[in-house]
This record gives structure tokens, C-alpha cells and sequence, in this order.
């Protein structure tokens, strides 16, 4: 069975900003795969909002913006990366291939700079943008 990515931006006060699933291109997008990933919705987003613990403790014993995987539950890992300003980018998923991650979450983040730069964002609030998700699967297919 191919991996599935659940990706999240979790703002400095905790709110989420962003999530989606990834799925890599490889593939196949049937009717039941699609039940099943939405089955899997809410236990996605309990995993890595049980994880937003973790991932602040470890932000601070290291000056590194990318944390590596800090939590697992199961056969799924939970990488993050922590930004300037507090916001997390969270990505769930089960296998470990540290490089490929390391370079989606840099991406991933110059993408979020420009969001930031936009005049008209309000900082922490929802990122309702297509283009914005679209990139993001973009450089999933990518990395991932």
C-alpha cells in the first residue's frame, strides 16, 4: 500500500491554518480509497494535534527549524518544522526519508513567506488560497 501524507500549518496560538492529504502520484484514486481517507480525516488530525505537545518541547532544546520526526504513533511518524514567528508545519506520515522532508518543509515554507508578504493576509488566519494548495501538492509530488 503507497503512502499517504496528512500535512498541516498550525498557528502560534494553535489554530490551524492549513491541512490537506497527499497523495503521491503513483496512486490510484478509487471510491474506496477515498472512503477510507476520510475515515482516516479525524484520526490524522488527532495524531498531530496530540503531537503539537511534543514538538514544543522539543523546539526548545535546538536552535533547528526542522525537527525531524518527533512523535509515532503506530507505523506513522510525525515530522515538523518550526517557523521564525512560532507557526508549525506538521506532516504526518510512515516513511522515514529525512532529505525529501527536509526540502518539502523548505519549500513549503518560502511558499508561506509569500503568503506573509501578502498585503492582505492577516497573520494566523486560514489559508483558503487554491494556488497556495496547489503548490503544496506540487512540491509534495515533488519530494514525497
Amino acid at each position: 500500500m503507497a503512502a499517504i501524507y496528512y500535512f498541516a500549518i498550525v498557528g502560534a496560538t494553535d489554530n490551524p491554518i492549513y491541512e490537506t492529504d497527499i497523495i503521491p502520484s503513483s496512486r490510484s484514486s478509487s471510491l474506496l480509497e477515498h472512503n477510507k481517507r476520510d475515515d482516516h480525516k479525524h484520526l490524522n488530525q488527532f495524531i498531530a494535534h496530540a503531537a503539537l505537545d511534543v514538538v514544543e518541547e522539543v523546539q526548545w532544546g535546538t536552535q533547528a527549524m526542522y525537527l525531524k520526526s518527533v512523535d509515532r504513533f503506530n507505523e506513522q511518524y510525525v515530522s515538523a518544522f518550526v517557523t521564525a514567528n512560532n507557526v508549525k508545519f506538521m506532516l504526518l506520515h510512515d516513511q522515514k526519508s529525512e532529505d525529501s522532508i527536509r526540502n518539502f518543509f523548505n519549500d513549503v515554507y518560502e511558499l508561506y513567506i509569500k503568503i506573509l508578504m501578502n498585503p492582505f493576509y492577516e497573520k494566523n488566519s486560514p489559508i483558503a488560497n487554491p494556488q497556495f494548495d496547489n503548490r503544496v501538492k506540487m512540491i509534495a509530488r515533488r519530494f514525497l
